[in-house]
């Protein structure tokens, strides 16, 4: 009936500048084996890593290594910036904003001295991840070079 009952289509932008990968080419299980939900993973070329759709800043991490944004109808992406990195205590890791503040999509969240997370953490890739309890039935994702909010995923 003209696309009426059709599934809102909602876009995912990258959080940061680099490079989109599979999420199954992370070196962590619980990310690669989609353990807290799918996505996509970016091998930043950046240090700012912005709000992935608009919403509220439902969750930081108190080491800043990570945080959620809850969207519309429910949607929640999760960045973790970088592997092992709660482990950093914090380190090398500016918060831009507190829980519970409403953001556009590219609003600054976390800066990062990645010079810092590289030499210390496993690895740097992050994570781009929709929750298990996001109703989302569908995710297109499109793996290549980004800018910070190019779309790197669709969910449906």
């Amino acid at each position: 009936m003209f696309g009426l009952f059709k599934r809102k289509e909602r876009e995912i932008l990258s959080p940061v500048d680099g490079k989109v990968v599979d999420i199954t080419e992370v070196d962590d299980e619980v990310f690669s084996q989609k353990m807290v939900g799918d996505g996509v993973a970016v091998m930043p070329a950046g240090d700012t890593f912005c709000a992935p759709i608009a919403g509220v800043v439902s969750k930081i991490f108190s080491t800043n290594h990570a945080f959620t944004i809850t969207g519309e109808k429910d949607l929640s992406v999760m960045v973790h910036i970088g592997l092992e990195t709660v482990a950093l205590e914090g380190k090398g890791f500016e918060r831009l904003v507190e829980e519970g503040s409403r953001v556009d999509a590219g609003t600054p969240i976390i800066r990062a001295d990645m010079g810092y997370i590289g030499e210390h953490a496993k690895d740097t890739i992050t994570p781009v991840i929709i929750s298990e309890e996001s109703d989302v039935k569908e995710i297109e994702k499109k793996l290549r070079i980004v800018k910070q909010g190019d779309v790197v995923m669709v969910a449906r």
